[in-house]
């Protein structure tokens, strides 16, 4: 009895840590199942508590997942922000966000491999908590990228944003189709070519204070 006593005590953990051991293990359930196959018995196993343990953290599936979404939307916000803040070099800023995002979906930032597609392939994707969650996210994104494309250029709102939408856009698409393809470049290989493209568009606007391109 002493020992089993000893064994529980050694098992018990701060919320908090309990919550990110839960949190992880959910992660790699929902990553290789997708939402509607995952169980809430297998997160469990997976985190070797029992169920009534995970029902403390979190009420439901759906409560769990969202809080995963939530946690990839702040990775992927503060490597974007992480990124920019960096350097004042905009073809440097411009490797850095395509950097961030092939990171992201690599795997190989603070996320573990495949987490991206609970971000952008979810197959909850129709949830209206899970779109709002990752409209908010990519809002964030767009005008964290925007504020630093319309203070270097002089560029009205609208415009930055729009640049600042083709800037992620693309670097989000292409590091997918990079990872679905089986990585047939190495990432810093890619990361150069789609660097190198889109430096072509973004280096012909001046920058702020120079003489401005006319209004379209």
């Amino acid at each position: 009895m002493a020992q089993a006593r000893d064994a529980r005590k050694r098992s018990r953990l701060p919320r908090s840590a309990r919550r990110q051991q839960l949190l992880a293990a959910a992660q790699e359930v929902f990553v290789a199942n997708g939402y509607h196959a995952a169980v809430m018995d297998d997160i469990a196993e997976r985190a070797g508590v029992t169920k009534p343990v995970l029902y403390q953290h979190f009420p439901g599936k759906r409560e769990l997942y969202l809080a995963l979404i939530d946690a990839q939307a702040d990775a992927l916000v503060a490597a974007i922000t992480g990124s920019l803040a960096g350097t004042e070099n905009n073809r440097q800023r411009a490797h850095a966000v395509l950097s961030a995002y092939f990171d992201f979906i690599d795997g190989s930032s603070d996320t573990q491999p495949g987490a991206f597609r609970l971000f952008f392939e979810s197959d909850l994707g129709n949830d209206p908590a899970v779109r709002e969650r990752i409209a908010r996210a990519e809002g964030v994104v767009t005008a964290t990228v925007a504020r630093t494309v319309a203070a270097d250029t002089g560029l009205d709102r609208p415009r930055a944003e729009l640049l600042a939408v083709a800037l992620s856009g693309a670097a989000q698409v292409v590091a997918r189709w990079w990872l679905a393809n089986g990585r047939p470049v190495p990432k810093t290989t890619a990361v150069a070519l789609v660097e190198s493209l889109l430096w072509r568009g973004l280096s012909n606007f001046p920058r702020h204070g120079e003489h401005q391109l006319p209004a379209c």
